[in-house]
């Protein structure tokens, strides 16, 4: 039973009012080397739940976060192009001796990770470690270690390093999926390297997705500050536990915090880190479907009573979908008693599920529902769900729907019979595509001068470009042209 505590009104506004002042104080709490040093036991510090109060505000958590946040440097050597041929035949023999070959050059970055083991596992974002060839990590205690990467996942921008040693200071898992909007956040980390930081704010939303930053994308999203160098930072609740991997923000063309950060999920992160572990790399599972969105006018058509769920547009040939009689023109509304919001929920659902799991799907399928089991397939062996209709990756490409080139379309379509890519069968009024002139029946065969002969192809593409303009290759009627779409 829960306990309610009433306070007399005089007694409520002076309460009102150190609330307000204490938010003030702790809106940007920056810890330093003074503070950090007075916990006399940082292990035991990290891992006891702590609550904030109106005497001690945020401190108690914000130092138990701060021993198990580290400062992370990675260095890697990038080679410059060869300019060479591109000169050569302008200078010939005066092109200066030293620039003729590719130089190298050693990069640093900086970065943030969270110790979740007592025997040195941290997980950080790949993004802060790839292709780094020296890792440093910076202790709160002032202790340096040199890690190793013990695997990535690129996939969800997750990676999992290693310290040598024990009796490390760690940060405690919370529990992702309970956490709700408007619930206060705190993110730590070492924005621009200028040491270890602790921002206050609130969560903003939850299951954010169709951002176009990772391939798989559930992100909480927070107006804690975020800034470079909080990458794989922790978000944490008022309970000091870990919530979430401090990904990406939207910058707004500043390059520093506008009050929209994401976080990867830390149920997510945990997993990852758990696969890796056991398997030495992240498996996923695989349905193989073609997928896309259920709008009102596919809902109208079908015969379903509102918008859901996810439109299977093609089956793959000898997939675990097919085996178990999943048929083009199904729509599934949910898998194992979760509904299907829209095509990100399916495709990140069956993704984060393991191999030769069997998963129960609803299926709506000739104005009546069932239930079909499917025993997943493993996602390396194949292309992960190939998500058609709406491409929302791209702000440039919202709005422009494509398909598979087949056989078919090509009649359909009045195309040369050796003609590649991926069809273009709706331009969204208005939007960036339309803008560009794009038409029905237009055949894309590149996309940012890359050759791509089906819709996953075309779709990593589109999200490898980000938010950039989106540089097309088209065949119409026979004769190629680029297009290029604006991002808005």
């Amino acid at each position: 039973m829960k306990k309610i505590l009433r306070i007399p009104r005089s007694s409520a506004v002076i309460c009102l009012l150190l609330a307000i002042g204490l938010g003030g104080v702790v809106g940007s709490l920056s810890i330093g080397p003074e503070r950090q040093s007075r916990s006399p036991n940082l292990l035991t510090a990290a891992t006891t739940t702590v609550e904030p109060s109106f005497e001690n505000g945020f401190a108690p958590i914000a130092e138990a976060a701060v021993a198990a946040v580290v400062n992370i440097s990675s260095a890697k050597i990038v080679r410059s192009p060869d300019v060479t041929p591109f000169l050569w035949d302008f200078f010939g023999d005066r092109f200066p001796r030293d620039l003729r070959q590719p130089r190298e050059r050693r990069e640093r970055s900086l970065g943030s990770g969270v110790i979740v083991r007592p025997d040195g596992y941290l997980l950080t974002n790949n993004h802060v470690v790839s292709g780094a060839t020296e890792i440093k990590v910076s202790l709160a205690d002032k202790r340096e270690f040199t890690a190793r990467v013990v695997g990535t996942d690129p996939k969800t921008d997750v990676a999992v390093l290693k310290l040598d040693g024990s009796n490390f200071p760690v940060l405690a898992f919370g529990d992702s999926s309970k956490v709700r909007v408007g619930e206060f956040a705190l993110a730590v980390g070492d924005p621009f390297g200028v040491g270890n930081t602790v921002t206050l704010g609130i969560v903003g939303a939850v299951g954010r997705g169709n951002l176009g930053i990772e391939d798989y994308e559930d992100f909480i999203q927070t107006d804690a500050a975020i800034n470079p160098g909080n990458s794989g930072g922790a978000l944490i609740d008022v309970h000091g536990k870990l919530i979430g991997i401090n990904t990406a923000i939207v910058s707004g063309g500043s390059g520093g915090n506008q009050g929209v950060g994401f976080a990867v999920p830390v149920n997510m992160a945990r997993q990852v880190m758990d696969r890796i572990l056991k398997d030495g790399r992240v498996v996923r599972g695989w349905l193989g479907v073609s997928i896309q969105p259920v709008t009102p006018a596919v809902a109208r058509t079908f015969g379903l009573s509102k918008p859901q769920g996810a439109l299977v547009g093609d089956v793959t040939a000898g997939s675990p979908a097919e085996k178990s009689a999943i048929q083009r023109g199904d729509i599934i509304l949910a898998m194992d008693g979760e509904p299907i919001a829209e095509t990100r929920t399916l495709s990140f659902g069956v993704a984060m599920k393991a191999p030769g799991t069997t998963v129960m799907l609803k299926v709506f399928r000739d104005h009546r529902e069932m239930s079909i089991a499917v025993k997943l397939g493993e996602q390396s062996a194949a292309p992960a769900e190939a998500i058609g209709g709406d491409v929302n990756a791209s702000h440039a490409t919202r709005g422009l729907s494509v398909e598979e080139l087949t056989p078919q379309m090509r009649r359909q379509f009045d195309l040369p019979a050796r003609s590649t890519g991926v069809v273009v069968v709706d331009v969204e009024a208005g939007s960036a595509a339309a803008e560009a002139g794009l038409r029905r029946g237009d055949v894309i065969q590149e996309v940012n001068r890359k050759a791509i002969t089906n819709v996953p192809q075309f779709e990593e593409a589109v999200r490898r470009g980000g938010n950039e303009p989106v540089m097309l290759l088209i065949n119409r009627g026979g004769s190629t042209q680029f297009v290029v779409l604006e991002s808005r």
